[in-house]
């Protein structure tokens, strides 16, 4: 979906971002973490032209993105950020339609996308499309700011730190959120934050920055079992590495007789994307299965006790 090929970018003398190669793949989410200053965020920004490069090339399902009008490219993709940056003088409808306007939909189209994001995000559109912002707690801010990111169905879904503002209980429930919509949505994202265990938690690649290179990019399980340098041993923190591997097994091996309500998750499901749904759905058991064939179930209790987030 995404393909960066030796980006730069150098403000005066300085590079922030020095020849990175990375490639993101459909319906996937890319972490990107590394300490401030690093060059995660300007890396992107550089997908959608926030910042052009000073060299390489950023290509977009293989076409070179500086054949389009950066504000056309923007259109199509989402760009959410810390504290929401939601329009405090519109409506929540108003501010999650901004780009379907833009795009031209019609007021009917539009209407349904608005009750159907706020649906998704389980904000009752009755109760919520005529609310101002400042009316709103910041986590429903925040779940306002990706659903207006996501309104006019992008491909991609870029992100900078968008959880950084919430406390700590609110942001492991917007992660759980955001891992539940993807699930659904299919939307290829890219993440920009500091923190590791969010990269760890959300990541199906993660990317690590520091001093503006690249210096690993690797699924969560080969990052914690092979840092590639100290710095990114560093940032993964003293903690028991097979405790964070634990974190990121399938469920197979936790599913247990009986049944349980509701639509039934795949075998092979990952612990993380198991436990988003179980709290998406406020279900405290979900029913597995294979080929269609139920193979019982598995417990939000037995999938927190991997050292998922709670």
């Amino acid at each position: 979906m995404i393909e960066l090929a030796g980006i730069s970018r150098i403000f005066g003398a300085r590079a922030v971002v020095s020849d990175v190669n990375l490639r993101v793949e459909p319906g996937t989410i890319l972490t990107i973490v590394g300490t401030s200053g690093s060059g995660k965020t300007t890396l992107l920004r550089m997908i959608n032209r926030l910042v052009e490069p000073s060299a390489g090339t950023v290509r977009i399902e293989g076409r070179d993105i500086r054949a389009v009008a950066p504000h056309i490219l923007r259109r199509g993709i989402g760009y959410a950020i810390q504290g929401h940056g939601l329009f405090p003088h519109r409506t929540v409808a108003e501010n999650i339609a901004v780009v379907p306007r833009l795009l031209g939909w019609d007021r009917r189209r539009i209407d349904e996308r608005v009750d159907a994001l706020l649906g998704l995000f389980r904000l009752d559109p009755a109760t919520y499309s005529d609310r101002f912002p400042a009316a709103l707690s910041g986590g429903e801010q925040q779940r306002i700011g990706v659903a207006r990111a996501l309104a006019a169905e992008p491909p991609i879904l870029l992100m900078d730190e968008p959880f950084g503002a919430l406390d700590p209980i609110i942001r492991r429930q917007a992660q759980a959120d955001l891992l539940a919509i993807q699930r659904r949505t299919g939307t290829t994202i890219v993440l920009v934050t500091h923190d590791m265990d969010e990269a760890l938690r959300l990541g199906d690649r993660i990317a690590v920055m520091d001093r503006g290179r690249l210096v690993q990019e690797a699924a969560p399980a080969m990052l914690i079992s092979a840092p590639a340098t100290d710095f990114v041993a560093a940032l993964l923190g003293g903690g028991d590495r097979a405790f964070q591997l634990m974190a990121l097994r399938v469920v197979d091996d936790l599913v247990e007789p009986g049944t349980a309500p509701g639509q039934p998750i795949p075998a092979g499901t990952s612990v993380r994307a198991a436990l988003a749904e179980s709290l998406w759905s406020e279900r405290p058991a979900l029913p597995v299965s294979r080929d269609g064939v139920l193979l019982g179930r598995v417990t939000r209790a037995a999938l927190e006790a991997q050292g998922a987030p709670r």
